[in-house]
């Protein structure tokens, strides 16, 4: 039955790639949320959804027949969420809607992780489709391979991305605990929103209510040396699980007889590996896609595949013409001896992963990151140690300190590791890069723009002012 559903909060990730499905699935979608902005934005408006900016109460009349609430600027007091109360509105959590009206009786592949989720959730959607098997997805971002962030796909298999962050204000589990996976990927585990988790035995307290979701004949796909993960695992595990990545020493004789999956670099190529399956080559990933975090999300995402019925070799062949996501090391301005990237960079480890892998490709090159660290959890100052050396591999960092900053940056760039500056206006920092630009015959430079939100619009504002300058 078609209903009308407005969604509180359409702007973010989740709740954007809802309303996209909603509307695949023949509802009348609208909504609102504080500020959207791409890819999110452009993806709504062509699937054309009403979306409203701000969350009036005047925006929910007529009476939606269901309202999805999302978590972002939400909580109790909050306008819209008070009118829906107090007219006794008909409400549900964006994940709670997605776990009863979309993966019930599908075959779920989740894919779950402090790092990551989006590329590798992104690289299996990709390969089950290259497979043929046409599979749902709902990832959290703009996989370049596909024109949706979202899709119902064809019956049995369907992606995820699965996120640990809660719910809404009425449902303070962790997103994931709703989507009930077949096959579950763990990419990796760290310390992160602290806003919502006071420590990691929080997060990982969460991460096994949803080991309790796996059924015995499903799939857990973890790293071979994660402690955060395998004290997870160590609390109850039903399920078999294949190892991703190298021994290290520690693990369990029963973690040393399951299946595992590595690669080994190719030296003649950068941007090449081998996949391995337990010591054994099965082929060769070319690519360009930078660091080791992503050969390593390439192994989850084979291992993933295979689960759902998919040969390596496909997949393998698959992830060769494998083009990314957007705003992860997408690179939004070339021109002569400077390329300009823009990159998520939601944690310490997310950016040290990342500025790594543009230095191995590019040694002799000159690296600045230009970072805004806007999550919770960095705004917060939670991972102000982290910050000091995570920016190691450039030449040197520009810190913006926005308005979600609730601490004092200087004290990051007085102990950082490299040259470091602060800055706290969008408008002069576009002006200071595009005088500092290299000249024509200067050492080549890489600016990595880092950020998991619109940044003050420098991205579009950077790259027309730069293009202005070279005429």
């Amino acid at each position: 039955m078609q209903q009308h559903l407005y969604f509180l909060g359409i702007g973010g990730t989740l709740m954007g790639s809802l309303a996209l499905l909603a509307k695949d699935l023949g509802h009348t979608v609208s909504g609102s949320d504080a500020k959207i902005y791409p890819p999110m934005s452009d993806l709504l408006a062509n699937a054309d959804i009403t979306v409203h900016e701000g969350f009036e109460a005047s925006q929910l009349e007529p009476a939606p027949d269901l309202v999805i609430v999302g978590n972002a600027n939400l909580p109790r007091g909050s306008e819209a969420i008070e009118y829906v109360l107090n007219k006794g509105l008909r409400y549900t959590s964006g994940a709670q809607w997605l776990g009863e009206t979309v993966l019930q009786d599908r075959w779920v592949i989740a894919v779950a992780g402090t790092h990551g989720k989006t590329t590798t959730a992104s690289m299996v959607a990709w390969i089950l489709d290259y497979a043929g098997l046409s599979p749902g997805f709902l990832i959290g971002g703009a996989p370049a391979n596909f024109a949706a962030s979202a899709r119902l796909g064809e019956m049995p298999f369907f992606v995820v991305e699965a996120d640990e962050y809660d719910t809404s204000y009425f449902d303070r589990r962790s997103k994931f605990v709703h989507y009930r996976p077949r096959t579950l990927v763990l990419n990796n585990l760290e310390y992160d929103h602290a806003d919502i988790f006071a420590d990691l035995a929080a997060i990982q307290a969460q991460f096994h209510l949803l080991m309790r979701t796996i059924p015995a004949e499903g799939l857990v796909i973890a790293p071979s040396a994660s402690d955060a993960i395998n004290e997870v695992l160590q609390q109850g595990c039903w399920t078999d699980v294949t190892r991703v990545g190298q021994r290290d020493g520690k693990r369990s004789h029963a973690q040393d007889n399951a299946e595992r999956w590595s690669f080994a670099s190719d030296k003649s190529a950068s941007d090449g590996f081998t996949v391995l399956l337990n010591d054994e080559p099965l082929g060769n990933i070319q690519w360009s896609l930078l660091g080791e975090h992503n050969k390593t999300n390439a192994l989850n995402a084979i291992a993933a595949a295979r689960h759902a019925g998919v040969q390596p070799q496909t997949a393998i062949e698959a992830l060769c013409e494998f083009r990314g996501v957007k705003r992860r090391m997408e690179v939004i301005y070339e021109a002569d001896n400077l390329v300009v990237y823009d990159d998520f960079a939601h944690h310490p480890t997310a950016i040290r992963t990342t500025l790594q892998g543009l230095r191995a490709q590019f040694s002799q090159d000159e690296i600045i990151a230009i970072i805004e660290p806007r999550t919770h959890t960095m705004s917060l100052g939670a991972l102000r140690n982290e910050l000091i050396h995570c920016c190691a591999a450039a030449d040197r960092v520009i810190w913006f300190r926005g308005e979600r900053i609730k601490w004092d940056l200087h004290e990051i760039a007085e102990a950082c590791v490299i040259p470091a500056k602060i800055v706290d206006n969008v408008d002069k920092l576009i002006k200071q890069l595009v005088a500092e630009k290299p000249q024509p015959n200067a050492r080549r430079q890489h600016w990595v723009i880092m950020s998991n939100g619109d940044f003050g619009g420098i991205y579009q504002q950077l790259t027309a002012a730069l293009a202005d300058d070279a005429n």
